[in-house]
C-alpha cells in the first residue's frame, strides 16, 4: 500500500468500527470519515459525492455495474456489446445478462479495439449496454474511449467504464455511465472497489433492496479512508510516476529481445499504462518462469492477469493475435527503483536459457 493510505488507515481506525448508519455518537464519527472519503474519491473520479459506492471488490463493482444496468434496462434487450479484451469480471457478468454471451468487438495486434466495428455491433436494436475497458490489465495499451463513448451516446446506449487499470496512472477517464475501480491498483488497500453511476443513468441495484443505498451492508470504513487518501497522494505524483515508469518500460521492452532470443514483446509501445510491459518468450512455460523469479524475489504474472491461477491461455493475447504462452505480464510498483530493473534485465536472460535446457531446447 502506498504510506498515504497505510497512514490514513491507522488514523481513523479508531474511530471506524462504528455502523456508520447508526445515529450514536460513535456511528456518527465513523460516518464522517466516510463520507469524507466519498467526496474525495468523486473529486478525484470526475463524479458527484451521491454517485460514488464502496464495493467489496473491483471485480464486484463491474458486476454490480453491469447487472444494474441490464436491470434498468431491460425493456430494450439483453445484447451486450463489449471489446475481445475485457477482464473476466465484464465477460462473466455480460454471460449472466445473456446467456448467449456479449457481443465481442475484435482489437489490432496491440490489444486496441476497433472503434468502427464497434460502432456497428451497438446498432442492433436489442443492445441494453456496452462496456470497454480504458486501458487493458494486460498489456497496457489505452483504448480510444471518446469516439467508442460517442457512438454508444448516439445510440442511446450506456457505457460501462472499467477503469481499474488506469485510476492513478493515467487520465481519468471522462466520458462514462457507469464506472469501476479497484484501490488495490493504484496503492489503496485490497478488498475495495469503487462503483460510480450517473446521475440519470438507468441503473436499478441487482442486490436485494437495503435501506443503506445501492450497495447492501456495512462497508469497510477505515478501508475507504485509506483508498481515497492513496488516490490523492498518487495523483498528486502522478506525471512524475508517470514519467519515471514509462522509462524504465521502454527500457524493459527494448532490453529483453536483445538479451533473451525468441521473444515477443505485446501491446501499444507508445499509447498505453507507464507501468506495465508484457512479453512471451517461446519454448518455455509461463508459470516455470514466474516460478524461479519468484525464487529470485521477483513478483510478476502469466498466463491470463484475470485467471492467472487456472492455468489458461490468454483470452487477451489470443484476441490480438500474438503468443499466449510463455507470457510475462511485469507491473512495476510506483516506489521501483532503477536498479530493481537492472537486476531483473540481470537475471531472466539466464533463467529463461536455463528453463529452456531444462526442457530439452538447445541451439538458441
Amino acid at each position: 500500500m502506498h504510506p498515504a493510505a497505510v497512514a490514513a488507515w491507522q488514523a481513523a481506525a479508531p474511530d471506524a468500527w462504528a455502523d456508520p448508519a447508526r445515529p450514536y455518537a460513535a456511528g456518527r464519527r465513523a460516518r464522517l470519515l466516510l463520507d469524507a472519503a466519498r467526496e474525495s474519491l468523486a473529486t478525484s473520479l470526475g463524479a458527484r459525492a451521491d454517485e460514488v459506492s464502496f464495493t467489496s471488490s473491483g471485480t464486484a463493482a463491474v458486476h454490480s455495474g453491469l447487472l444494474g444496468l441490464a436491470r434498468g434496462r431491460a425493456r430494450v434487450g439483453h445484447r451486450v456489446v463489449a471489446s475481445a479484451v475485457e477482464h473476466s469480471a465484464v465477460l462473466h457478468a455480460a454471460r449472466r445478462i445473456d446467456p448467449a454471451g456479449p457481443t465481442l468487438v475484435g482489437v489490432d495486434r496491440a490489444g486496441r479495439v476497433d472503434v468502427e466495428a464497434f460502432r456497428t455491433a451497438l446498432q442492433a436494436p436489442d443492445t441494453a449496454l456496452a462496456a470497454l475497458q480504458s486501458a487493458n490489465h494486460e498489456v497496457g495499451t489505452c483504448q480510444p474511449l471518446e469516439p467508442v463513448a460517442q457512438a454508444a451516446r448516439d445510440r442511446g446506449v450506456p457505457l460501462l467504464v472499467d477503469a481499474a487499470a488506469t485510476i492513478g496512472w493515467g487520465a481519468t477517464p471522462p466520458h462514462w455511465d457507469v464506472l469501476a475501480a479497484s484501490a488495490h491498483k493504484w496503492g489503496g488497500p485490497p478488498g475495495v472497489g469503487v462503483l460510480a453511476v450517473r446521475t440519470g443513468v438507468r441503473w436499478r441495484s441487482p442486490s436485494p433492496d437495503d435501506s443503506r443505498g445501492p450497495v447492501p451492508g456495512f462497508p469497510a470504513v477505515a478501508a475507504a479512508v485509506a483508498a481515497a487518501a492513496a488516490l490523492e497522494a498518487v495523483l498528486a505524483e502522478r506525471e512524475a510516476t508517470a514519467r519515471r515508469l514509462s522509462a524504465l518500460v521502454d527500457r524493459i521492452r527494448q532490453a529483453v529481445p536483445r538479451l533473451v532470443p525468441d521473444v515477443e514483446v505485446v501491446g501499444d509501445p507508445v499509447d498505453r499504462l507507464p507501468h506495465v510491459v508484457t512479453f512471451s518468450c517461446l519454448y518455455v512455460d509461463g508459470e516455470a518462469v514466474t516460478t524461479a523469479l519468484d525464487r529470485a524475489g521477483f513478483a510478476v504474472s502469466s498466463g491470463s492477469a484475470c485467471v492467472a491461477d487456472a492455468l489458461v491461455p490468454s483470452h487477451v493475447l489470443a484476441a490480438m493475435g500474438v503468443l499466449t504462452h510463455g507470457n510475462l505480464r511485469v507491473s512495476l510498483p510506483y516506489d521501483v527503483t532503477e536498479a530493481d530493473v537492472d537486476r531483473f534485465l540481470a537475471v531472466l536472460p539466464e533463467l529463461v536459457a536455463r528453463l529452456r535446457t531444462d526442457a530439452g531446447v538447445v541451439g538458441l
